[in-house]
């Protein structure tokens, strides 16, 4: 998804004069949750992603727009009612498609399931990058199964303050991880106020950026770095 790569927000600070990157100093002391629950053995799994804070669920669309850096972005969420058999493990498909300046720049498939515990696992992504509306790479994708990527938990079953999770463990391609901040606080964006969120920063080790992201109960994500979500059908 849009998190794996180095964001250009307001809140993103890269490599500190002792050599030491956001990321890191983010990371430290934290105790990360074992993502073995999302292994690919550890089934059964279910394509009913019920998770309070990220709901996933077929014909469910989210839009969320704001500035990126010096343009205007726009990401639309889309659950398609489509599945793919990643390491041996049928998975929900979801669309992400990106504009900057209402110019399209990117679009992936993410690959997500449900574990027994209620964590949200994700096995990867299909990205397809644009430059002038011309197919011009697919930096960033990943698969549970190759060059050593396994799943991540993306939203864990039974969030807490302070807990650390790895979002993605592909190694040198995307490794991003979250720290729980706050859960349970009211919070409004143009798209409605909601009673119920969740706050993470998302961490980025290899770019060496934090980046805050919030979710909504019942909604799934609602602020993403300087995007704020401006609809929600579901």
């Amino acid at each position: 998804m849009r998190s794996w790569r180095i964001a250009t927000g307001a809140l993103v600070v890269f490599v500190t004069a002792c050599g030491v990157t956001a990321a890191e100093k983010a990371l430290e002391g934290a105790t990360m949750l074992d993502v073995s629950v999302c292994d690919p053995g550890r089934g059964p799994f279910t394509l009913e992603i019920t998770n309070p804070y990220l709901p996933l669920l077929p014909g469910q669309q989210s839009v969320l727009e704001g500035p990126d850096g010096s343009r205007m972005g726009r990401v639309q969420i889309t659950v398609l009612d489509e599945t793919e058999v990643v390491a041996g493990v049928e998975t929900r498909v979801v669309e992400e498609r990106e504009w900057l300046d209402g110019n399209l720049v990117e679009v992936s498939r993410n690959y997500f399931v449900q574990a027994g515990d209620g964590s949200v696992c994700y096995y990867g992504e299909e990205v397809d990058d644009y430059k002038d509306g011309e197919l011009s790479g697919h930096a960033g994708a990943w698969r549970v199964g190759e060059r050593d990527a396994l799943p991540g938990i993306l939203m864990p079953g039974a969030p807490a303050v302070g807990m650390a999770h790895a979002q993605e463990v592909a190694p040198g391609v995307a490794e991003d991880a979250a720290i729980i901040m706050e859960i349970g606080v009211p919070y409004t964006v143009p798209g409605g106020t909601f009673d119920d969120t969740l706050a993470t920063q998302d961490v980025d080790p290899l770019g060496g950026g934090v980046d805050p992201k919030r979710y909504a109960r019942g909604v799934g994500l609602i602020v993403d770095e300087q995007l704020v979500l401006t609809s929600f059908t579901g």
